[in-house]
């Protein structure tokens, strides 16, 4: 199973960017999905996860209502929006699967993460 994410970069305070994450190597389409970051010095956290037919999501307290997760299971990848960013968004963004079928709000334990992507940094500016 491979994740590969893209869409980081360096963008100004209050805007917004968009990740995405191509998974290949296994049925995408019935496994939820994650995202997590890690910023420098600090641990990597959960950001937020959705189902694998992507009705119903999760997100960590920091992101709620500026980020939105989405995924398209047509194209194998899934998405983060990232809206209203501010410096404290700044961290390397990873993508993450778990290595069996389980509930999305598990996913949010990074034992529970079976792959990660490489990762995309992002950084935001003041």
């Amino acid at each position: 199973v491979q994740l590969q994410a893209s869409g980081g970069g360096l963008v100004q305070a209050g805007g917004s960017l968009r990740l995405s994450c191509a998974v290949s190597g296994r049925t995408f389409s019935t496994y939820a999905m994650g995202w997590f970051r890690q910023a420098p010095g600090k641990e990597r956290e959960f950001v937020a996860s959705i189902t694998s037919g992507g009705t119903n999501m999760h997100y960590a307290d920091f992101v709620k209502g500026r980020f939105t997760i989405s995924r398209d299971n047509a194209k194998n990848t899934v998405y983060l929006q990232m809206n209203s960013l501010n410096p404290e968004d700044t961290a390397v963004y990873y993508c993450a699967a778990p290595r069996t079928q389980m509930h999305y709000i598990r996913l949010q334990l990074p034992g529970n993460v079976g792959y990660w992507g490489q990762g995309t940094l992002v950084t935001v500016s003041s």
